[in-house]
């Protein structure tokens, strides 16, 4: 399959070139039309709009335009900078942890980030429920359509952009050194038992602490320069070739990048990332009547990395565990074993053997250095066409639309893995030298030379749609529309039993007068296989209604009011992506092993593990929206603000408290409760975009501010004998739920004069006290209260600014985002640091006798801390930020300079990227724990179009 998509690639780039030879040249009056039509339509669902009749739900950013001024990596970057309702991880706050938005690219469910936006035209944002009805099921969390390049008629262009930047780290966790992680360590046990012993010794740590040897008393730290490197770069270059004649137009995309990485050692240091993609959009008038397109794209991607998890490593592995690498020139000559075992080894850098002992006979260094290295592959191979055909002879009006496509993608890794011996060394001290006498070995070098291949996964996606379009005018003021529609996909996922489906049977009618009163009707009827017999097909209706107010007598002709359009809408939409598996609605049982009425082998059982249901049916958004739309003042204002109440009803659960105690057991686990159509959830918010255009002087200004606010409710709960406070009905969605504290018990008499914390372990001084809510004289589970949002699907409410200024041939862009209202948990090992963990910079404000008015840390302890490292408000933090994403500088060189050249046009940029965060809460938030850094991304760029 994938080498005949390969195939129809070569044809969609090359097969219709020679068209582009025969180009006929547009007047210039035909060139403007052309523009403008394109530049006012908009991709909705199933066919595309004048701007100007959108009816509300539906934003879009013209990308091609923006690249003019703003060079991007990722096709979604930042795109709540634009319009409202999009906060960067959902649209009106309506994504899930089963499915959320449904990405399509051209018409075809595919992923977002295998599209650049160099090849994107436009994206279209459908948020409303009556905007992606049409859709059926998939669809019901709103749809991001990201249409890309099309040809047209005009000679042939070529165009070449290329790019290099620097990413710089912003921030490391700030980890101690060795010799004060051994001193606290010694400090936290004493504090769980001041009968115990030291571990670690005065010598020890004054050894480790004067550095003079890091070999035998090591002091690693993860992120020293000895291991990264201080930027790692990113180049890309991209080449579009675009033309056509009146019967055929064509758009080529081919496009490059490599981005290396931090590291500095071993393997890590070839670690890269190579993506090669090529598309091919063809478009073809076969006759007056009939159009056919071809689109084909293919992606090579290949990530190298060395063995080991050092992120991970360096969140984990404490400082003074192992000295990573032994020099030789320290071993004595005089040890003959130890250097019969050096000369049948790896020897790193000419000079090193791997460090180690019988505790840590691995570890990420060595993993880097010997392990070997493993490489992603994965290849993405996609097809689609269409055909368009006019059916005016019939009826005047008709047309009918037809698609199909097929993709193909695959991934697996391949590695080699290897094995390797590493040295724990036997240290003397001969005349003030430290030298080593002996060493002890662990483990075995052993290089295979076998390839192995790992996590292979692969999904075919097929597409089929087809529908009748009609659009017709009646005596000049009647304008009537209607689609029929007939579509599906189904999506085959290796390792996954059953096919990702969706079908559906969708109508369309709309109709306005003299464009000025707007009715829509949408409605589609949807299948699940997922529901029972009798229970699989449901219907799902969508109204609207819009007034464009700019065109009644009492401002048609106003000097202020350019358009003014006012839309209402309600829908009920069904949809089975909340339904998390098949045959939910069965019964379900089990056998086992367990329970034995005499001495000797245990006996089998069946138990259920939950009831059956046939009547589970889909889950239903009810939705009811209103839009305002408005240009002021011959568009030097523009303004779209939407209002949305939805709905989720009937999310399915095992709603146990509903039944007897007696249908279920906790041990072993047994449940003769069925699932349940039971849990609802409601959303209500506003969103909105304002854009100002004017010209100051001889200055082009604009600016545009968006935003996305919304809340959420558990409307409905299966909670019975919960006290209010514990109850998730009537709190958000995303609530935090946790004990409040009460700073830290003083000491002993403070612990026997508060209510009885039955948490885990033993309470001392300096643990934290909580709140007794009920009054019981006992903190448990019951006392957890709501602490606040956590904005699992986006900030409550999101703001995003951009601004452009152009004078003469330079264009400054800057753009900035904000996200506000929600809470984070600071609960990874960086702040939950227990047993044997590594110690992170937050323990030196610790609580202890000398600090206890003033910390703000709990007590040291080797314990796992059970009382203190739970979901608490000690740990809450505000996760409001505004950060400055994007600027940059474009020069476009004179075209008058141009003329008389080959080269059409040709700029030059400057830009920077993630530069700024400005919150409270800044350190912590751009620090990454356990996985690489965030960066600041500086680029420089080149465009020359020919």
């Amino acid at each position: 399959m994938k080498y005949i998509q390969s195939i129809f690639i070569l044809c969609a780039m090359f097969v219709f070139c020679p068209f582009a030879t025969k180009a006929q040249t547009l007047d210039q009056n035909e060139a403007d039309s052309l523009k403008s039509d394109k530049e006012s339509l908009v991709q909705i669902a199933f066919r595309k709009v004048a701007q100007s009749d959108l009816l509300g739900g539906v934003s879009v950013v013209n990308v091609e335009e923006l690249s003019k001024k703003n060079y991007n990596t990722y096709s979604l970057d930042n795109m709540q900078a634009y319009i409202g309702g999009w906060n960067g991880n959902s649209l009106w706050g309506m994504d899930a942890d089963n499915a959320g938005y449904l990405v399509l690219v051209d018409g075809i469910p595919r992923v977002a980030n295998n599209v650049l936006p160099s090849e994107i035209d436009q994206i279209t944002f459908l948020k409303g429920a009556q905007a992606v009805v049409l859709y059926g099921s998939r669809a019901a969390k709103g749809v991001i359509y990201i249409t890309t390049k099309r040809g047209k008629t005009e000679d042939l262009r070529i165009s070449v952009r290329a790019n290099t930047g620097f990413h710089i780290s912003k921030s490391y966790p700030e980890y101690l050194g060795s010799a004060e992680y051994m001193t606290l360590y010694n400090e936290a046990l004493h504090n769980d038992d001041p009968t115990r012993l030291p571990k670690y010794t005065e010598n020890e740590i004054y050894n480790t602490a004067s550095g003079l040897n890091p070999y035998r008393y090591p002091n690693v730290d993860f992120y020293s320069s000895e291991f990264l490197k201080k930027v790692s770069n990113r180049s890309e270059v991209t080449a579009e070739i675009t033309g056509g004649s009146k019967r055929a137009h064509f758009y080529s995309n081919v496009g490059y990048y490599h981005q290396d990485d931090l590291f500095k050692i071993g393997e890590a240091k070839d670690n890269s990332i190579n993506r090669l993609n090529v598309r091919g959009n063809v478009d073809v008038m076969i006759s007056n009547a009939i159009s056919a397109y071809i689109n084909a794209n293919a992606t090579f991607y290949d990530a190298k990395s060395a063995k080991g998890d050092y992120w991970n490593a360096a969140s984990t592995f404490r400082p003074n565990r192992v000295a990573p690498l032994i020099p030789l020139d320290m071993i004595d000559k005089d040890a003959l074993a130890a250097w019969d075992l050096v000369n049948n080894t790896n020897i790193i850098d000419g000079k090193y053997i791997l460090g180690g002992n019988s505790i840590d006979p691995q570890n990420v260094f060595a993993d880097i250095y010997a392990a070997g290295s493993s490489k992603y592959t994965s290849r993405y191979f996609q097809f689609d066409t269409g055909i368009d055909i006019n059916l005016e002879s019939f009826l005047k009006g008709l047309s009918f639309h037809t698609k199909f496509a097929v993709d193909y993608a695959t991934g697996y890794t391949t590695s080699f893995d290897n094995t390797y011996s590493v040295y724990n060394p036997k240290w003397a001290n001969y005349n003030g030298k430290d030298v080593i006498a002996g060493l002890a070995k662990e483990g075995n070098d052993k290089k295979s030379g076998v390839q192995n291949v790992d996590k292979s996964a692969d999904t075919q996606t097929m597409v089929f749609s087809g529908q009748f379009d009609y659009i017709n005018t009646f005596a000049d003021n009647h304008n009537l529309s209607a689609m029929l529609i007939a579509s599906g996909y189904q999506q085959t996922v290796s390792s996954e039993y059953h096919k990702i489906s969706n079908v559906n049977l969708a109508l369309q009618v709309g109709y306005n007068y003299q464009k000025k009163y707007y009715a829509d009707f949408g409605s589609a009827v949807i299948h699940s296989a997922k529901l029972a017999e009798g229970h699989r097909n449901a219907f799902s209706p969508s109204l609207t209604l819009g007034w464009r107010m700019s065109n009644e007598n009492f401002l048609s002709g106003s000097s202020v009011v350019d358009d003014l359009m006012l839309s209402v809408s309600g829908s009920v939409l069904h949809q089975d992506i909340d339904i998390e598996d098949y045959y939910m609605y069965k019964s379900a049982w089990r056998q086992d092993y367990g329970w034995s009425w005499y001495d000797g082998s245990l006996e089998k059982y069946t138990m259920s593990l939950r009831g059956n249901n046939d009547d589970l049916t889909f889950i239903k958004r009810k939705e009811i929206s209103a839009n305002l739309r408005t240009s002021l003042w011959k568009k030097m204002i523009t303004a779209d603000l939407s209002f949305f109440m939805n709905s989720m009803e009937g999310l399915i659960v095992s709603p146990s408290p509903n039944f007897p105690s007696y249908l279920s057991t906790a041990y072993p686990k047994a449940s003769f409760v069925p699932y349940m159509n039971y849990n609802n959830n409601k959303r209500t918010g506003f969103d909105f975009s304002v854009n100002l255009n004017k010209k100051i002087e001889e200055v082009n200004f604009s600016l545009g501010v968006s935003g996305t606010y919304y809340d959420t409710k558990a409307t409905k709960r299966s909670e019975i004998d919960v006290e209010d406070y514990r109850k998730s009905q009537g709190k958000p969605i995303d609530a935090i739920m946790g004990l409040q504290s009460a700073g830290f018990f003083k000491d002993n008499a403070d612990i026997a004069n508060s209510p009885e914390q039955q948490l885990g372990g033993t309470l001392k001084p300096g643990d934290i006290k909580y709140v007794d809510q009920n009054g019981d004289g006992v903190i448990d589970e019951k006392d957890v209260i709501y602490l606040g949002k956590a904005g699992w699907y986006g900030a409550p409410f999101t703001l995003g600014i951009n601004m452009t200024l152009k004078w003469s041939d330079f264009t400054f862009f800057a753009l900035g985002t904000g996200s506000f209202g929600a809470n984070g948990m600071k609960n990874s090992s960086y702040y939950w640091v227990s047993g044997d963990g590594k110690y992170s910079a937050v323990v030196r404000d610790r609580w202890t006798e000398e600090t206890k008015e003033t910390a703000t840390y709990p007590r040291l302890t080797t314990t796992s801390g059970s009382n203190n490292f739970r979901s608490s408000d000690f740990w809450i933090y505000k996760s409001n930020r505004f950060d400055l994403a994007k600027v940059q500088v474009t020069y476009d060189l004179p075209k008058h300079i141009l003329k008389n050249s080959f080269i059409r046009e040709l700029s030059a940029y400057v830009s920077g990227a993630n530069l700024l965060t400005i919150s409270k809460e800044r350190k912590h938030m751009e620090m990454n724990v356990g996985s690489s850094p965030q960066t600041r991304f500086y680029n420089i760029g080149i465009k020359a179009a020919f």
